[in-house]
């Protein structure tokens, strides 16, 4: 069964980093030829994606993210990474993990003081 698993989450203060961690197994791999994503999903609000990675290694990232989130991957581990500095409390979310349509469950941020 394929599987995305999440970790890394927590509480953190503002200004501080946190790097998350997606595990993929039963069959999801992370070299695939997918594109890789990190969405997150805020208390009243719709999901939106924060990090994206292409089969060839290019990355993209929408505005209020770039220049603090950095998304990168293991493929020898089958592993998707978050990179997370500057955080700010508007960053408090679920994040999720997302190969084609394969989701996580999510691990929480909270930035808060």
């Amino acid at each position: 069964q394929v599987r995305l698993v999440e970790s890394g989450g927590g509480l953190v203060q503002p200004g501080g980093s946190l790097r998350l961690t997606c595990t993929a197994s039963g069959g999801a791999s992370v070299a695939s030829s997918f594109a890789m994503r990190w969405f997150r999903q805020a208390p009243g609000k719709e999901r939106e994606w924060v990090a994206q990675m292409l089969p060839g290694g290019t990355t993209y990232y929408p505005d209020p993210v770039k220049g603090r989130f950095t998304i990168s991957r293991d493929n020898a581990n089958n592993k998707i990474f978050l990179q997370m500095n500057s955080l700010k409390p508007e960053d408090t979310a679920l994040y999720y993990c997302n190969i084609n349509t394969t989701w996580g469950r999510g691990t929480q941020v909270t930035v808060s003081s």
